[in-house]
Parts: C-alpha cells; sequence; structure tokens
C-alpha cells in the first residue's frame, strides 16, 4: 500500500510535467504583429505592427536606447510633406532595415542600418512621405521588396 503522503505527491508530480509544456508553449510562442495591439501595416503576404512616429519629438528619439524589439514589430515615422528621406543610428542599438515609401504606400528603397553608425542613410527619392524601420533582414525574411505596398488609409494618426 502506497502512504498518501506519496501518492499526493505523485499526483502532483504528474499534474506539473502535464501543464509545464503547456506554459512553456505559449511562452516560446512567437507574438504575432496583430497580437502587440499596434497599428498592422498590411503587405497582403506579411504584416508588421507599428508604433507610430507622427510629431517631431517622436521622430527625433525613434528606436534610441531600446535594447531589442520583437520580429515582427517597427516603427513608421509619418511625415507632413513629401520630401527626401536621411536617417542614423544615434543612440540606436538594434541593426535595423528601413524602408522609404511614397504617400500612396508603395516600399520604394531598402537600406540596412548599423548600430551607433551617425553616417546619414539618405533615400535617392524626394517623393516620400513614409519611413518604416524593423529588425535588420525583417524585409527579406517577410518577403517585402520594391514595389510591394500598404494601404495608408487603414492607419490612424
Amino acid at each position: 500500500m502506497i502512504p498518501v503522503r506519496s501518492h499526493l505527491l505523485s499526483i502532483l508530480l504528474l499534474f506539473a510535467l502535464v501543464i509545464t509544456p503547456a506554459c512553456n508553449g505559449d511562452s516560446k510562442r512567437s507574438s504575432s504583429a496583430s497580437d502587440s495591439g499596434l497599428p498592422i501595416i498590411d503587405f497582403g503576404h506579411a504584416q508588421v505592427a507599428v508604433e507610430l512616429a507622427v510629431d517631431r519629438a517622436t521622430q527625433a528619439k525613434g528606436l534610441m536606447h531600446r535594447q531589442s524589439m520583437p520580429e515582427d514589430q517597427g516603427m513608421l515615422f509619418v511625415f507632413e510633406r513629401t520630401k527626401q528621406m536621411s536617417f542614423w543610428m544615434r543612440n540606436t542599438h538594434i541593426p535595423l532595415d528601413i524602408g522609404y515609401f511614397t504617400p500612396d504606400g508603395v516600399l520604394r528603397e531598402i537600406y540596412p542600418l548599423y548600430p551607433h553608425d551617425e553616417t546619414s542613410r539618405k533615400s535617392i527619392r524626394s517623393d516620400l512621405l513614409y519611413a518604416l524601420e524593423v529588425n535588420q533582414g525583417w524585409f527579406e525574411r517577410h518577403g517585402v521588396k520594391p514595389g510591394d505596398a500598404f494601404d495608408p488609409s487603414t492607419l490612424s494618426y
């Protein structure tokens, strides 16, 4: 006969073994863009959740001082009028890619940005309204390339 104490311990261990994988599965699950609560840019075959940088203070700070960023998250810079874009990486620790977009939401140019590199990365075009910073390699990993587009009317800012 098994003592009650050992039997109770066996049941608790079994319960812990059943519950632990379920908990671990949730914590290891990659967060999708829609899980973040942020606005979503939808390219049709890929989505990214974005923090919006619409005012000068937010645009000046950008992604400075952050140590990491979720895979399907980024920052969308929204400007008042079209212009040639120029970005640098002062106080930015995360390797990024930047995509430059025309007012119709079409991706025109993509460039890599490297941590703490204060060399300005200028666009070729001067008719750009949006810039999207994402983790370096995001565009390639998700098959997003120049010519792909999102619908700017879906964003509220």
